[in-house]
């Protein structure tokens, strides 16, 4: 029987062949690099060189404290935001603009701004063959500002109001000139603008100013003749004269009351002090000089009477005399006093009949008031017409007045200056000879070694065979006499191994060929003796990877025994997760410590939970089987109805056995009754691990 493993393909790369092809190689790349570089360098030295320039120019308002306009705050103009900026950029770069400098510079007798002059006999044959467009068909202002844009770059600087502006040409002095020229074309095209919107704001205000004119002087003479006609004459502080009329007699009529209150007030109190006899306690009286002197008069008779009566009676002539003189002059007084009261009366009157005078004429006042109230409406709104047309005309003429000295006085500075003009450029931007030269260098050594490299793995020279492949044809396996079974077995379930002939007990290393030779893409490995036999499966998995295959074992057991020795002590989630769901299969693959062999252990969930979704199983280990080239499942003692759920096209049992007892043949003749044919026993014993490979895959 002859078989070649799948594995005999694999290749790996020889690392030291295929640097040693570029060793051998280095005279050819140095000098394959030494003749790029030196191409490189005669065509850069015969390039024809560009010198570039730049000026800069700062958008700002240009206007101070004592030259900008009425109206206008020093927080800056409208170019100041980056939106005005990026504007000013575009007008730089606008065709009138360039071609204004184009002009000026006389750029269009130079030949590198013309394409139709001097063009090469390749250029020529392309246009004969219409593959390009004739460059002398278009016109030569058009070529001019082709070429000018080409060469030239305008660009704001970020986060800044600087506008850079950049040109290259073979000529220095001309790549230094033209962005001069252009910062100052600029310039003077923002003053040429400033000076059209003045012009025309002057020329707009001069006819507005006159019609204006003469709608204020129409309607100050309407509020003029409407006040005539409303006799609505005005007093001071501009109030109308009946309203101010209105004012004063208010208060007139207010003290000519106070003066009638108050004179019948002192008239009262003079007559109840003339009914009283108490004239002295009122002061209208006591301030008259004439009673005042008969007072005293009367003093001094009571005076003389009094001193008479110590000597005489006064039934005495002399006293009686007395008597009667002073009797007179309390006649005389109280006389005095009426004189007084009908003078206060008199004054009461008076003001009584000045009172109703004034109210007569304040209610005339009032009616007047109101009628010219109403008229001050129409007035006022008239008034407010001819103002609102005055402040009109007042601004506008300030307006007029400050755009006419900006034009007469020639000052409309640009909202930019410039504060870095171009200069000379003494070296070129392009040619680099020296980088040029050394990017050519490193280039072509980069891409020699590469194709070098390629070559090499390309012609199969730097590839070896990967070490633990099989690529000698096994004719035959030589297995050991077979043990005495009582009944004849044919091939197995999934496949036949040797002719259908049953085996005798092998080692693990002839059960790891044996899987290798027959094909089998699936081993399930009984232990009856228990955990110990265990290691016949997990040497059999060892002995297949180290042969080059993709081999996972599958721990069954219930305390690991299969994948403890593989992974360590480590409780790792396994196919009891898998089972109840709580893990994926990324989760639950590992590595062999040992050996390139993948496990899956028992896991750490909880089995009764896992055992409910055995039905599981089967389609796991079909994607299991699709996965990996062999899969071996570590049953355990388990029996044959146990691992039926496990079988399929081509699975090969075995039964893993230390000391061929009584147990370990019934188990297998209990495999054997229920159509397990072919079995083979598998030892451990006089196994030796190979060496873990040292090899790089291709």
């Amino acid at each position: 029987m002859s078989a070649v493993n799948s594995s005999a393909r694999d290749v790996d790369v020889d690392l030291g062949k295929l640097f040693a092809s570029m060793a051998k190689a280095w005279k050819i790349i140095l000098l394959v690099a030494i003749v790029v570089s030196a191409v490189a360098f005669v065509l850069a030295s015969l390039a024809t060189p560009y010198y570039k320039a730049e000026t800069r120019l700062l958008i700002e308002t240009r206007e101070s404290v004592f030259t900008r306009p009425s109206g206008q705050d020093a927080g800056g103009g409208p170019l100041l935001d980056q939106e005005g900026v990026l504007s000013q950029v575009e007008v730089i770069t606008s065709t009138d603009l360039l071609a204004q400098v184009a002009k000026k510079l006389n750029l269009a007798s130079l030949p590198e701004f013309d394409a139709a002059a001097g063009q090469s006999v390749f250029t020529r044959l392309l246009v004969l063959a219409g593959l390009k467009s004739d460059p002398g068909e278009i016109p030569a202002e058009e070529r001019v500002l082709e070429a000018f844009r080409e060469k030239l770059k305008v660009y704001r600087v970020e986060n800044s109001r600087v506008i850079a502006i950049e040109f290259s040409s073979e000529d220095p002095k001309l790549a230094a000139a033209v962005p001069n020229a252009i910062a100052d074309a600029y310039l003077q095209f923002s003053r040429e603008a400033k000076l059209q919107s003045n012009t025309a704001a002057t020329e707009w205000l001069e006819p507005e100013i006159q019609a204006l004119t003469a709608r204020v002087k129409e309607a100050e003479a309407r509020v003029a003749a409407y006040r005539s006609q409303s006799d609505l004459l005005i007093g001071q502080n501009n109030a109308a004269l009946a309203t101010q009329q209105l004012a004063e007699l208010s208060t007139e009529l207010s003290r000519t009351r106070a003066n009638r209150a108050a004179a019948e007030a002192n008239a009262e109190s003079v007559r109840l002090a003339l009914r009283n006899g108490s004239l002295d306690a009122f002061p209208d009286v006591v301030s008259s000089n004439l009673i005042q002197r008969l007072r005293e008069r009367q003093v001094q008779l009571r005076a003389d009477i009094a001193d008479l009566s110590t000597t005489l009676l006064d039934n005495h002539p002399r006293i009686r005399a007395l008597r009667s003189q002073l009797a007179d002059l309390d006649r005389q007084v109280e006389a005095e006093a009426q004189k007084i009261l009908q003078s206060l009366s008199s004054t009461a009157e008076s003001a009584r009949l000045r009172e109703g005078q004034l109210v007569a004429e304040l209610n005339r006042l009032k009616a007047e008031s109101s009628r010219v109230g109403e008229k001050e409406v129409e007035l006022r709104a008239l008034e407010r017409e001819a103002a609102a047309q005055r402040e009109l005309l007042e601004s506008y003429l300030t307006r007029y007045r400050e755009a006419a000295s900006r034009r007469d006085g020639d000052y409309l500075p640009a909202d930019a200056r410039i504060f870095s003009r171009a200069v000379t450029p003494v070296d070129p931007y392009f040619p680099k000879v020296v980088p040029i030269v050394g990017a050519a260098f490193a280039a072509s050594l980069l891409l020699m070694s590469i194709g070098i490299l390629l070559r090499e793995l390309f012609s199969g020279r730097a590839m070896r065979p990967a070490e633990g492949a099989y690529f000698e044809p096994v004719e035959q396996i030589r297995m050991p006499e077979p043990m005495p079974v009582e009944a004849p077995v044919a091939g197995s379930e999934g496949g036949e191994i040797d002719g259908g002939q049953s085996h005798g007990q092998v080692s693990a290393q002839e059960a790891a060929e044996m899987l290798i030779a027959g094909g089998a893409s699936r081993a399930l490995f009984v232990s009856p003796e228990g955990d110990e036999a265990a290691a016949s499966a997990v040497m059999v998995a060892r002995g297949v990877a180290d042969a080059g295959l993709r081999v996972l074992l599958v721990d069954l057991t219930a305390m690991g025994a299969a994948s403890r020795p593989m992974l360590g002590e480590e409780e790792l989630p396994g196919i009891t997760d898998l089972l109840a769901g709580e893990a994926k299969f990324i989760d639950v693959i590992h590595s062999d410590l040992y050996s390139d062999c993948h496990v899956i252990p028992v896991g750490t969930a909880d089995q009764r939970k896992a055992m409910r979704s055995v039905e599981r199983l089967p389609a796991i280990m079909d994607t299991l089987s699709a996965a990996y080239d062999v899969v071996i499942v570590e049953c355990g003692p388990a029996g044959a109805e146990s691992i039926r759920r496990l079988v399929s096209e081509g699975t090969e049992v075995l039964v893993s056995v230390i000391e061929p007892a009584e147990d370990v043949l019934a188990a297998r003749d209990d495999l054997a009754a229920s159509g397990y044919e072919g079995l083979t026993l598998v030892t451990p014993a006089d196994y030796v691990n190979p060496p873990e490979p040292d090899r790089t895959a291709a």
